[in-house]
C-alpha cells in the first residue's frame, strides 16, 4: 500500500464511483437518479461493450450488472471487470434468476443478486452494503498491513475503551447497538469485534496490555452477557 494510499484512506474521499451496465434505457435511467440522489458518481453503459470500456478508462467503487445484453452475456462482463479488478465491488440485476448465475455469481464473489422487479429502498439498501463492504475491506488491509495503520488502531482502540470506561452513555449505546455504536471509529471490523466481545487476547496481542479498569470493565461485561 502506498503512502497516498494510505493518506487516501483516512481522509474524506470522492463520491463513490459506480458503474449501471443496463440496456434497459428507462431503468438505467431511473437506478442512475436514485443514486445520484444520495451522492454517487453514477455512469451508465448500455452494453456489455461499453461497460468494458469504461471500466478500463477509470476504475469502479461498484458495477450493477444485468445479465442480458444486446451484444455478450452479462455474467461474463462481470467475470472479466472482477478478474481486471478485484476490488470492485458487483450486484447482478436480472428478471430472469436461475440457479447456475447465482451459483456463478457467488464464485466470483458478486455481493448481490437482485431479481427484478425490486424496490428503490431494496436496491438503495444492497448498494450502500456493497459499498460499506468496501470501505471496511480497505480500512482492514490499512490497518493490518501499514505501520501508521497499526499504530492508527492502538491509539484508536483505546481510546474507545477509556470512553467506555467514563462515558456512561457512550457504553450504553454499545450495549443496545452493538458494533453500529463505533461505525464512525477508526477501528478494523476485528478491532470492532474484539471491543464488542471483551475480547481481551486479540486486544492484548494487537493493541496492547491493558490496565485493570479496562480488563474488569470488559470481564464484567462478558460475566453478565450485556455485550
Amino acid at each position: 500500500m502506498s503512502e497516498l494510499q494510505e493518506v487516501n484512506l483516512l481522509e474524506p474521499k470522492m463520491p463513490p464511483h459506480i458503474l449501471i451496465m443496463e440496456d434497459e434505457i428507462n431503468l438505467a435511467k431511473g437506478l442512475q437518479m436514485v443514486l445520484r440522489e444520495k451522492g454517487y458518481d453514477v455512469e451508465l453503459a448500455m452494453t456489455g461493450e461499453s461497460a468494458m470500456f469504461k471500466s478500463g478508462t477509470a476504475p469502479f467503487d461498484l458495477l450493477v450488472a444485468d445479465l442480458r445484453l444486446p451484444d455478450m452475456d452479462g455474467m461474463q462482463v462481470v467475470k472479466e471487470l472482477k478478474e481486471r479488478c478485484p476490488d470492485t465491488e458487483a450486484i447482478i440485476i436480472t428478471g430472469y434468476p436461475t440457479v447456475p448465475t447465482a451459483l456463478d455469481s457467488a464464485k466470483i464473489g458478486v455481493f448481490e443478486y437482485l431479481r427484478k422487479p425490486f424496490t428503490d429502498d431494496e436496491f438503495k439498501e444492497a448498494v450502500e452494503r456493497a459499498l460499506q463492504k468496501k470501505k471496511e475491506a480497505g480500512m482492514d488491509d490499512f490497518f493490518s498491513y501499514t505501520e501508521k495503520g497499526r499504530q492508527i488502531l492502538k491509539e484508536e482502540v483505546m481510546h474507545v475503551l477509556d470512553k467506555i470506561s467514563h462515558d456512561d452513555d457512550f457504553m450504553q449505546g454499545i450495549i443496545e447497538k452493538g458494533v453500529d455504536a463505533l461505525k464512525d471509529y477508526r477501528l478494523s471490523s476485528m478491532a470492532r469485534e474484539a471491543i464488542i466481545t471483551g475480547d481481551l487476547k486479540w486486544i492484548e496481542e494487537n493493541v496492547g496490555r491493558l490496565n485493570e479498569q479496562q480488563i474488569e470493565l470488559l470481564c464484567s461485561r462478558l460475566e453478565r452477557e450485556s455485550w
